[in-house]
C-alpha cells in the first residue's frame, strides 16, 4: 500500500491521554477500526478526521505516501 502511517497512532493517542479503554467507553473509535489501526490497515477519511481532531494535527502528520519499489500502486 503506497500510503502508510508515519506514526504509531494508538501510541500517539495514549500520549494525549486516550487509552483504549477511554476510546471504547467514550465511543470515539469503533473496535474494528482500532484493530485496523493496530495492524496498519487503511481507515476512512472520517476516522482520519477524528484522529486529527483528537491528536490536534493534520492528515500529513499521520500518513505518508511511499512509492512501491516496483512502481505498482
Amino acid at each position: 500500500m503506497p500510503v502508510q502511517y508515519k506514526i504509531n497512532v494508538l501510541a500517539a493517542l495514549k500520549e494525549k491521554g486516550y487509552t483504549t479503554s477511554k476510546i471504547r467507553n467514550e465511543k470515539l473509535i469503533g473496535e474494528a477500526t482500532m484493530q485496523r489501526l493496530r495492524h496498519g490497515k487503511s481507515v476512512s477519511y472520517e476516522v482520519i478526521a477524528k484522529l486529527c481532531k483528537l491528536l490536534d494535527c493534520q492528515p500529513g502528520d499521520i500518513l505518508e505516501y511511499v512509492p512501491d519499489e516496483n512502481g505498482d500502486e
